[in-house]
């Protein structure tokens, strides 16, 4: 069962009318198990169906789809043909930026946010308030440029 910090989740979920079901749970349990990486919805599957062989790709699929839809996960495409999921942070007010390695393929996350100045132009100036952004940067990783 889920414990801990993690019990925002399970109560989110309660909150906007969703049943905390048993196959919820164990998707939820992979997923704190995979805090900090970025996980496609096969990659859960495959965590899951060793300790839960009942639990079908389909009720992983839309677990996801559920999870994104209610913003606990932030659903990410890093143009390699999977949607990848990470757990959002409880206090986390933006995403966090991400270097993608065009070589050979490794995604590193930036936790600053790097674009607070540009947000307050875009406030000051066009009277736009941002409340997220998504940036991903591609170039060579350390390992690929050396």
């Amino acid at each position: 069962m889920i414990t801990g910090d993690s019990g925002f989740l399970k109560e989110k979920l309660k909150e906007c009318g969703y049943k905390f079901t048993g196959q919820r749970s164990a998707i939820l349990e992979a997923l704190i198990q995979c805090t900090g990486q970025h996980v496609s919805t096969e990659e859960l599957f495959n965590m899951v169906k060793v300790k839960h062989p009942e639990i079908g790709l389909a009720t992983v699929y839309r677990t996801m789809i559920l999870l994104d839809k209610l913003g606990l996960v932030h659903k990410l495409d890093f143009d390699d043909g999977f949607s990848r999921y990470e757990l959002v942070k409880p206090n986390e007010d933006h995403r966090h930026h991400h270097l993608i390695c065009s070589s050979c393929g490794s995604v590193s996350e930036v936790e600053e946010d790097l674009l607070d100045s540009l947000e307050e132009q875009i406030l000051k100036k066009n009277g736009f308030l941002v409340k997220d952004h998504r940036v991903q940067f591609y170039g060579l990783c350390r390992n690929c440029r050396g």
